[in-house]
């Protein structure tokens, strides 16, 4: 048994393209829509209550476009919205990103010492370390906010020196002892695309943990008799709420391939 319906995914931006990434290339026979809110982006600077409320609109229009599947592909809704959306929508699955991070974490730390660098408001949130002890009582959680790689993805410098510069900068405070963690969680979807760079400045033998993967792959666990045939040819929709030109041009940069901007829908919430 098979199901043609799309997978949704939404994030307040372009940087949870890296999650729809994933999917598409460890599930290229699914459809897929995203949604970037950029009109209200960022998420992380405003409240909880404002966090679900976009989330929920967000989904909403997803879940109008009949999916199958819903991931929130953003650190802060992830953390504030997915059992309240999980319930809204059911039975509809819905997942987040900072659940399979912080299981892979546990999974790959073999020293139960665990590092989070993440957008500011993620590590105020303590979604990360608060995931990994529910699970992990005993775990050993510490976090950095590395805000400036955001706009370093955005633009593109995936490899320059001032890349280079800020992972030093935020890495070597973490790794500065003996009793260091021995696993790395990249807690914001705009930072696969700096991994490279990241794993440069790391000591050796340091786990990376890539949300966007971990994501995908608790994707492919949900969808159980619910996958597309593998006859089916995955095609994939871009949904915006401001700046079509913007989006493509910035979000190629973590789509791997060119975006059509004139293939950009542009939505209102």
């Amino acid at each position: 048994m098979s199901d043609p319906r799309p997978i949704g995914v939404f994030d307040s931006g372009v940087g949870g393209i890296t999650v729809l990434k994933a999917i598409h290339d460890l599930l290229p026979n699914e459809d897929l829509v995203y949604l970037g809110d950029t009109a209200r982006l960022p998420y992380g600077t405003k409240s909880a209550d404002t966090v679900v409320r976009y989330a929920t609109q967000a989904a909403d229009a997803l879940i109008a476009r009949d999916i199958k599947l819903l991931v929130i592909a953003c650190n802060t809704a992830s953390a504030v919205g997915t059992p309240l959306l999980a319930e809204k929508f059911a039975p509809v699955p819905v997942i987040g990103v900072v659940e399979p991070g912080a299981e892979a974490a546990i999974a790959a730390s073999q020293s139960g010492r665990i590092a989070i660098i993440a957008t500011e408001g993620t590590v105020r949130g303590e979604a990360y370390p608060k995931a990994i002890h529910e699970r992990a009582p005993n775990a050993q959680v510490t976090q950095a906010s590395a805000t400036v790689f955001v706009a370093l993805a955005e633009e593109g410098w995936t490899s320059s020196a001032a890349t280079s510069e800020a992972a030093r900068t935020y890495l070597q405070p973490l790794f500065a002892d003996d009793t260091r963690p021995d696993t790395l969680v990249l807690g914001c979807t705009h930072f696969p695309v700096l991994a490279d760079a990241i794993r440069k400045e790391l000591p050796q033998g340091v786990a990376v943990v890539d949300s966007a993967t971990t994501t995908a792959q608790a994707v492919a666990q949900a969808l159980g008799g619910i996958a597309a045939s593998k006859d089916q040819k995955g095609a994939v929709r871009f949904l915006a709420t401001d700046g079509a030109e913007r989006f493509a041009r910035v979000g190629r940069i973590f789509f791997g391939s060119e975006i059509d901007e004139r293939a950009v829908e542009i939505i209102d919430l």
